[in-house]
């Protein structure tokens, strides 16, 4: 308990604490959009998609902070859209044309990364390490915040009705598409905000079960969000408070922690 009390004086503890709130509530607002949206799946094959644009950012411009990050945006961009494109192209299913791309793209770009000596970076991308993460990852994190929170409720009157009613929004005029690629380019800056806080593997658990969570608990669209938010950002604190003293893996915990309530949150609906 000393050494942890020691450890919470240091700047790089509270830059960690700061990190799981906001990265927290960031994922745990979006996941109600993509439980919502009903694209848990697709959402993470395109977070393992993350990897292989890394790669090929680090090997046209070097290993820095913002090749990875844009390598990482773009190329998660380029799996979903183009995965869209074979499927309305062919007879193959959107999901099935995925997997594929992203499969193949993964095993890309974990080969790129072992050859240019990067095996101990390829570990913190697919798991996380929320303890190195700097300043300008955090203030991405806080851009991706606002840009959630502020488009979110600003359009979320239209965005809620595409989501529950497509056909009748587009009757209604609403552009159904762009509204499909802006959400879906909202997901993707999520993914990669919190890609080096818990990992490419582990990221899904964060943008999906918050708002899991509650959407087992309410049906009212708002409450998940908010909820959402809050439980997101409250699991990954108390998992700050847990791994430290037991040794554990912050990123992981926090999913672990997410899974429990969710178990419970599910065994208390089953009882209604």
């Amino acid at each position: 308990m000393k050494d942890f009390l020691q450890y919470l004086a240091e700047p790089i503890a509270m830059r960690t604490l700061w990190t799981c709130v906001v990265i927290g509530f960031v994922d745990g607002y979006v996941s109600a959009l993509v439980v919502l949206r009903r694209s848990s799946l697709q959402i993470g094959a395109v977070s393992c998609a993350l990897l292989p644009g890394i790669a090929l950012g680090i090997l046209l411009f070097g290993l820095g902070q913002w090749s990875a990050l844009v390598g990482a945006v773009v190329a998660g961009l380029l799996v979903g859209l183009s995965s869209l494109f074979v499927a309305r192209s062919s007879a193959l299913h959107h999901d099935a044309a995925l997997s594929i791309i992203h499969s193949a793209a993964f095993a890309l770009g974990y080969m790129i990364l072992v050859r240019l000596g990067l095996q101990q970076k390829v570990d913190d991308w697919l798991f996380g390490n929320i303890m190195s993460m700097s300043f300008a990852d955090l203030c991405v994190a806080y851009g991706v915040g606002v840009v959630a929170l502020l488009g979110l409720t600003i359009f979320k009157r239209p965005l809620l009705l595409w989501l529950f009613d497509a056909r009748m929004a587009a009757s209604l005029g609403l552009p159904t598409r762009s509204i499909s690629y802006a959400v879906y380019a909202l997901i993707v800056l999520a993914l990669v905000s919190s890609l080096q806080a818990v990992g490419a593997l582990l990221t899904l658990g964060l943008l999906v079960a918050p708002g899991g969570i509650m959407r087992l608990l309410t049906n009212r669209a708002s409450t998940m969000f908010w909820g959402g938010g809050c439980l997101g950002a409250g699991c990954s604190v108390l998992a700050f408070f847990v791994s430290y003293p037991l040794n554990l893996h912050l990123g992981a915990t926090i999913i672990l922690l997410l899974g429990a309530i969710f178990c419970v949150a599910w065994l208390l609906r089953k009882k209604e």
